[in-house]
């Protein structure tokens, strides 16, 4: 394993105070595209949808340069740079920018809000375009592969035929997953990091905790609720529950231990720094997120099985992409052991894969953060590609960074 010297990541980029951020980018802005033809795996066909996407860098004479970098539950489409009315950095600044692991100075990245999503591509909160009304509880049922069916439409709006490289973390690993083994001809290199062929019943059960607050909330409504009268306090529990998991016991022990916060709760008593802490992310989420979107991403993601539609073998014999699959040891969620599991069926398929587990203390958050060894094999990976279209081997890998 890989040691790692990093900072502890405090939640999502798009949830802290960035006044002092400053990103190689500037501000950079994302666009909205208008699609049809959008069949979901349900059998609901969307008269048009609406897609949310940012682009960054410039597309190759032979548009063969394009990454496409897919968002986790609570991402966007901001991936980079600062957004022009916030301030604030794209979820993913760290790694995407002019010499960074995705390097915009050699690749055109694409990056969209999924379907079902609330920062600008259709989802619950979307008006029908039929009746005006929101969609709500109406939204149809959603799945990995429709979030993946919608950005295949973009990419053939934006008349890329090839992706160089798909990439994503936790939910956006599965979308990656879903292009190498549903259009092996159209992806070249596929980064699944800290993800799974199919959730665990732990993991079901915190996001049913989370949907159950939700739903509970007075304000919920059956879905129906006004937007000034959002089940917010279920929302925010929900993603104080979701927060935690996403973090270690070492990073907790490490911010917060005992500590006691100057600020008081509810009931006027004192309360642990890390409650207070949990509070601030839940009503921070609450700002920028829908609850009817969460409980359709969580449902999504919780359905989510790679082989569904037929055996490993026979799904990943049409795979013609190679693999770099990055798990972290102190990922409690998403446990290196799954992605172990991938590796095993990948390689009994004779597909080319690096797999590479990094010793990291902050859980599953380590994608998210400023991290050095986690920075380094991705460029490195993507970079010897680029230069010589040659697989780069694990050993390669850990003296790059070591």
């Amino acid at each position: 394993m890989i040691a790692l010297n990093s900072r502890i990541f405090q939640g999502d980029l798009q949830d802290q105070d960035h006044s002092d951020h400053q990103s190689p980018l500037g501000v950079t802005r994302t666009e909205t595209v208008t699609l049809s033809g959008i069949r979901t795996q349900s059998g609901f066909t969307f008269e048009q949808v609406e897609v949310n996407y940012q682009t960054l860098g410039t597309l190759s004479p032979a548009r063969d340069n394009a990454i496409l970098v897919c968002h986790a539950l609570s991402g966007d489409a901001h991936v980079a740079g600062l957004h022009p009315e916030t301030g604030r950095p794209g979820w993913w600044d760290f790694h995407v920018g002019p010499g960074k692991a995705v390097d915009t100075d050699n690749f055109f990245v694409v990056c969209a809000n999924v379907l079902g999503g609330c920062s600008g591509t259709t989802g619950p909160a979307s008006n029908h375009p039929g009746s005006g009304r929101r969609y709500g509880m109406n939204f149809p049922e959603l799945t990995v592969r429709d979030m993946v069916h919608v950005q295949v439409k973009l990419i053939d709006h934006l008349g890329i035929s090839q992706l160089f490289a798909v990439i994503g973390g936790s939910m956006g690993g599965m979308q990656a997953l879903v292009w190498a083994t549903d259009l092996p001809e159209r992806v070249k290199l596929c980064l699944p990091i800290a993800t799974c062929i199919s959730h665990s019943a732990m993991q079901i059960g915190f996001n049913e905790i989370g949907r159950r607050a939700i739903i509970t909330d007075p304000n919920w409504n059956g879905g129906d609720y006004p937007l000034d009268r959002r089940p917010r306090h279920g929302l925010a529990v929900a993603r104080m529950v979701g927060h935690v998991t996403y973090l270690s016991e070492y990073a907790m022990t490490h911010k917060f231990g005992r500590q006691r916060s100057e600020r008081k709760s509810d009931n006027a008593l004192p309360v642990f720094s890390v409650e207070s802490y949990l509070h601030h992310q839940g009503r921070s989420f609450v700002k920028r997120f829908d609850p009817n979107s969460y409980l359709y991403l969580t449902r999504a993601v919780d359905q989510f099985d790679l082989f569904e539609n037929g055996t490993s073998e026979t799904i990943l014999s049409r795979v013609k992409a190679r693999f770099l699959v990055i798990s972290f040891a102190s990922d409690w969620l998403y446990p290196p052991a799954q992605s172990r599991e991938l590796v095993r069926k990948l390689k009994r398929a004779n597909i080319s894969v690096t797999y590479v587990n990094l010793d990291t203390p902050y859980g599953h958050d380590s994608f998210l953060i400023e991290n050095p060894a986690f920075s380094d094999i991705v460029s490195h990976f993507l970079g010897n590609e680029n230069r010589q279209g040659a697989f780069i081997k694990n050993d390669e890998l850990e003296a790059a960074v070591v």
